[in-house]
Formats: structure tokens, C-alpha cells, sequence
């Protein structure tokens, strides 16, 4: 029984390892292998020996190793993204989150919430949680990654309320997104945010 159980966490690990360091893994990959249970008791011996590292319950990834700090583990928007993807869901960040990833606010917030056309559900990573909050399917529909991130922030950040230097670098993101994309996505903004939106392109 103990030489099966090996064989199954080799298994397992050999399937982790033909992906490139970093990469998110859930319990339900490896149905093939075996049953949940057993899965989950390779992945734990895995960690136990430090092959692995467990992320969230459910959520296992071999992590980055860096000359200078060491392990490097998946960030919070990386997690989600593997959750959504997974789920097949449509998601986007909102309030502090949604500052932190386009740099206009240095605070990690300790409860990250997207917006999800999937399960409303909290998962749990470390001391951080994420939350996923159910949503209509008009606040999904943004066609860019970045500027449909954009309007989640600046809607943080309030009308008349936002900055010279914000401006300068939501501007400075949206020269990565399709300027279609933007013209699509500003119709779905409020009015003082589409306007934003707008003077990007003209800049």
C-alpha cells in the first residue's frame, strides 16, 4: 500500500513538473491519477517534503525561487486568475485591490473582492482572503483586461477626486490596451469616467 501511495505522489509530481515554476495547481487536475482523497494526501506529503507549497485549501504550486529573496510565491490577482480560469468565470478587481495592481496605491489589501460572473465564494490565502463577489453580467462585459480594471478604480477613487499623477499613469497602462477596447469599454463607464478613458486616447 506504501509503494502505491509513492507511486501515486511520483505520479503526481511528474505532471506538477512539466509545468514552469510558478504555476497554480488544484486537487481536481489529477483525477486521472486517483481519487480525490488519495490526491490530496500526495499533495500533502509533497508539501510536507517541500517539493510543493500549499497556497489555499485545494491550491498547491511549485514556487519561484529568486537569488535574492528566495521563494516566491503566487500574489493574490495570480490566485484568483487561476481560480477564474478554472471556473471558467469572468472576473475583475475592484476597490484597493484594483489600485494595488495598476500601482496607484502601495496598501495590500488583507480582503481582496472581484466582481465574478461565477460562484460568490471567500478563499482564504495566508492571512489575505479573497472574495468573490456575484455581479450582473454589464459589469463583466469590458473588453480590456487593463481598462476594465481602470473603471474599477477610478470608480474607487471617486469623481473629482483623482490626480494628476493617477492620471498620468492610468494613461501611462492604457497605451497597452487596444484602443478599441477602450472606446468599447468607456461606454460602459460612468459618464466622468469615460471621459477619462477618452483623454488617454487623445493623449
Amino acid at each position: 500500500m506504501e509503494k502505491s501511495h509513492k507511486n501515486i505522489e511520483q505520479q503526481v509530481f511528474a505532471e506538477i513538473k512539466k509545468s514552469k515554476q510558478g504555476t497554480l495547481f488544484f486537487i481536481e487536475q489529477f483525477d486521472a491519477i486517483a481519487e480525490n482523497a488519495t490526491i490530496r494526501k500526495a499533495l500533502q506529503r509533497l508539501t510536507e517534503s517541500k517539493q510543493t507549497v500549499r497556497v489555499a485549501q485545494g491550491i498547491y504550486v511549485i514556487p519561484k525561487q529568486n537569488t535574492l529573496i528566495g521563494t516566491v510565491l503566487p500574489n493574490i490577482n495570480d490566485v484568483a486568475k487561476a481560480i477564474a480560469k478554472r471556473d471558467r468565470a469572468r472576473i475583475v478587481a475592484t476597490g484597493v485591490q484594483a489600485l494595488n495592481i495598476l500601482g496607484l496605491s502601495t496598501q495590500v489589501p488583507v480582503n481582496a473582492v472581484y466582481l465574478t460572473d461565477g460562484a460568490a465564494r471567500i478563499v482564504k490565502i495566508g492571512k489575505q482572503t479573497i472574495k468573490f463577489k456575484k455581479t450582473t453580467p454589464k459589469n463583466l462585459s469590458t473588453k480590456g483586461d487593463i481598462s476594465g480594471l481602470v473603471i474599477q478604480a477610478l470608480k474607487t477613487i471617486g469623481k473629482d477626486k483623482v490626480s494628476d499623477t493617477e492620471k498620468e499613469k492610468i494613461t501611462k497602462h492604457l497605451t497597452n490596451e487596444k484602443p478599441e477596447y477602450i472606446i468599447h469599454d468607456s461606454k460602459l463607464a460612468p459618464a466622468w469616467v469615460a471621459e477619462i478613458l477618452k483623454k488617454t486616447m487623445k493623449n
